[in-house]
């Protein structure tokens, strides 16, 4: 769960860990130039929502191989939290790239495979990844976009 930047640090955790990742632990935090207290946090607020994100990914996968659309899911803030409806800026542009990891185009839910093309979405402030496939970013491309009133077409 992320804290706040203001949120107070008020509880000290004590914890016994093998002298294996007492290494480990000060060897990162001395390559990030960080303190292994700092380092230990972020791990801690980060995982849980790693976690989530990954059981869910995993799920919208299978679901996809198996021919079953997966329901579109509340988008999540870092910490695991449902976020608000309004929390996710609007999609600016499309950024082409070819995927590092498996995932699932978010309009037809097919399953994109490591190495294939696909679309990122570049939002207007913060919200949820969207990734979608070559296909649909050839009809968002085709599709035409009403100008706001007042503007004109260049």
């Amino acid at each position: 769960m992320a804290a706040p930047d203001d949120e107070r640090k008020e509880r000290v955790l004590h914890t016994r860990v093998p002298e294996s990742l007492d290494r480990h632990l000060k060897h990162r935090a001395r390559r990030l130039g960080m303190s292994v207290s700092t380092v230990v946090r972020h791990v801690l607020l980060n995982t849980f929502g790693l976690v989530e994100d990954i059981v869910n990914d995993s799920a919208d996968v299978a679901l996809a191989l198996t021919g079953n659309a997966p329901e579109p899911l509340t988008p999540r803030r870092g910490d695991g939290r449902a976020a608000p409806a309004n929390d996710g800026g609007e999609i600016l542009a499309w950024q082409g790239a070819v995927l590092n990891v498996n995932a699932v185009c978010e309009h037809c839910n097919t399953v994109l495979r490591k190495g294939v093309r696909a679309a990122l979405g570049v939002r207007d402030g913060a919200g949820p990844r969207v990734i979608i496939c070559e296909s649909c970013l050839g009809q968002v491309q085709q599709a035409p976009t009403p100008l706001p009133a007042g503007r004109a077409r260049r």
